[in-house]
């Protein structure tokens, strides 16, 4: 497993100065979002010479671009907005495709007008759950014909909210265009934590064989559930990469949930870590 971090952790005038501080905070990889160079996430357009710019800036340093942020609501309520959604997501398959990015990753949504990340009590519907099929199938569409796959992790506030509802998305969709980000994190709510491993347990045995990247954050109780740095609270980071290990994922945990200033002791934890779980040569 290598070592990942969002990029815009690092906020600096220059994307080579914000590459830089990923490179000496020890990590290896990198998930990229478009905000890095000053534009939307989802961009309307992206000129060549920036993507050209992009690769040098990466290649100067040896770093990976192990995937790229393309988070929109695919259930807004409103079905323009998601069409915009769509229109702009076939921007950013295209620049994947041209930076030989291998994973988008998306969030399945919430019918919460204002807030992508705040849950909505419509999102249990039934409608819900046909609007996120429409979506993603558009988008599998657009990601197939650029040769990227999409990744998709269950988050409290949306649609797909657990493993069993991911499971299930993947069942309906049988896509190989379609995987999981692995965020343990995601997992809980205050109330799960005392069944910390059975929940971890249940999750990779349902999703283990999907992952195509994992997140890396922490939970803590703090006034109620929040989510903070690796090794900043009482996630099992053991048992969670155990899990990963013994699913065959070799790919990039990517840190986020963190200051730039907590990046080089979480990439000392998530190694330390990582390095206890290798399998013996």
């Amino acid at each position: 497993m290598q070592i990942g971090i969002f990029a815009r952790t690092f906020q600096r005038s220059t994307l080579g100065e914000s590459l830089d501080a990923v490179v000496n905070c020890g990590a290896e990889t990198v998930q990229f979002n478009f905000s890095c160079v000053g534009l939307p996430t989802l961009p309307e357009r992206i000129d060549d010479a920036l993507l050209e710019q992009i690769q040098v800036e990466f290649s100067k340093r040896r770093l990976r671009m192990a995937a790229l942020s393309g988070t929109f609501n695919m259930i807004h309520p409103d079905a323009v907005i998601r069409n915009d959604g769509l229109r702009r997501f076939r921007t950013l398959s295209s620049a994947a495709r041209r930076l030989g990015v291998p994973i988008i990753t998306l969030c399945t949504g919430t019918r919460d007008p204002e807030n992508m990340w705040r849950r909505h009590p419509e999102n249990d519907r039934l409608d819900a759950w046909n609007d996120l099929l429409v979506s993603l199938k558009q988008a599998l569409r657009i990601a197939e014909s650029d040769g990227v796959t999409l990744g998709i992790e269950p988050e409290p506030a949306n649609v797909v909210d657990s493993a069993p509802k991911c499971r299930r998305l993947l069942d309906e969709l049988r896509h190989p265009r379609l995987g999981v980000v692995m965020d343990a994190a995601n997992l809980f709510r205050a109330e799960d934590l005392p069944q910390m491993r059975d929940i971890l347990d249940e999750a990779f045995t349902l999703l283990g064989k999907d992952i195509v990247l994992a997140h890396a954050k922490d939970v803590r109780m703090d006034r109620g559930l929040r989510h903070v740095a690796a090794g900043h609270g009482c996630l099992d980071y053991d048992h969670y990469l155990d899990f990963l290990r013994s699913a065959g994922f070799i790919g990039s945990i990517v840190l986020h949930e963190l200051s730039e200033t907590e990046a080089p002791g979480c990439v000392a934890f998530l190694r330390a870590k990582i390095d206890r779980v290798k399998p013996p040569k």
